[in-house]
């Protein structure tokens, strides 16, 4: 357990401080950035901050839900989820900076909620731990297919980027739901989307 938490800590520092590390090529990197209006390359950044932003949440999940699985395999399974979140991570962050924007200011705040999140799914019950990862990847899956539609239609850059974090994000939640994984409860349910809505709208901003 200690030596869990010092690799939790040290994951936390690591995605805090923006040293996501990735061994797939970003996607769309061979893909020329065509001009952007000023207003466009504001909404892109906007979008991609966001997805950057719920992947330093996907990151706490995953960090304090295998924290406290019980079944080794699972804890492995959440562990290998989280080093190709890592690269969702590092992705987004190369993008932002290529259209000249910021990370979240408020990704500690994100980091620490999501992390308390985990922690409440984890110690339910590793079935509970599951179902919680198919829900959050449907719904992100759900989410990133939104955002191929809002970014600007000459931003295949950014488009290449979210395609590959959807199908990512749909092995994960086939990969929780082949495992065991319990259908939450429908106000369980309810409650992510609003939480998922609120971060959204705040780490468009700010």
């Amino acid at each position: 357990m200690v030596d869990d938490l010092v690799l939790g800590f040290d994951r936390a520092l690591r995605t805090l401080s923006g040293l996501a590390a990735t061994s797939r090529p970003v996607p769309g990197a061979n893909i020329a950035d065509a001009p952007f209006a000023p207003d466009e390359r504001r909404h892109a950044a906007g979008l991609m901050r966001v997805n950057h932003t719920g992947e330093i949440c996907a990151q706490a999940l995953y960090a304090a839900q295998a924290l406290v699985a019980r079944d080794p395999a699972v804890r492995e399974d959440l562990a290998r989820a989280a080093r190709e979140e890592e690269e969702h991570l590092a992705w987004t962050q190369q993008r932002l900076a290529e259209l000249s924007d910021r990370t979240s200011l408020l990704n500690p705040l994100w980091y620490a909620g999501s992390f308390a999140i985990g922690l409440a799914a984890g110690l339910a019950s590793d079935r509970v731990n599951l179902g919680f990862v198919v829900e959050t990847e449907r719904q992100v899956e759900e989410h990133l297919t939104g955002h191929m539609e809002k970014l600007p239609a000459a931003d295949a850059r950014s488009r290449a980027i979210v395609e590959q974090m959807r199908d990512d994000e749909a092995r994960h939640g086939a990969m929780a739901q082949s495992a065991g994984a319990v259908d939450l409860p429908f106000p369980v349910k309810g409650l992510m989307r609003l939480a998922a809505d609120v971060m959204r709208a705040v780490a468009y901003r700010i």
